[in-house]
């Protein structure tokens, strides 16, 4: 698998936001992956900035965390 991060910013700082959601809402990696319908490895490779999300990877994720898909590219400066 490519490494994104190395790219492109973007999914890096978007998975480090789900982190934050999710361990701030006190739900692991597996919870988060049934409630959105996903797999807890692509929950983890999206969140270590490895994968690229689709448009309906993140809103699946964001429905998930109880968020807003916007909630997912905010970032403290926001």
């Amino acid at each position: 698998m490519k490494d994104v991060r190395s790219q492109d910013p973007i999914p890096a700082q978007v998975g480090k936001r789900i982190r934050g959601l999710r361990e701030g809402g006190g739900i692991s990696q597996e919870a988060l992956a049934e409630k959105s319908g996903l797999h807890r490895t692509y929950i983890g490779g999206v969140e270590g900035g490895l994968r690229n999300p689709s448009l309906k990877g993140l809103q699946r994720t964001a429905r998930g965390l109880g968020v807003g898909a916007v909630d997912l590219f905010q970032t403290a400066k926001d």
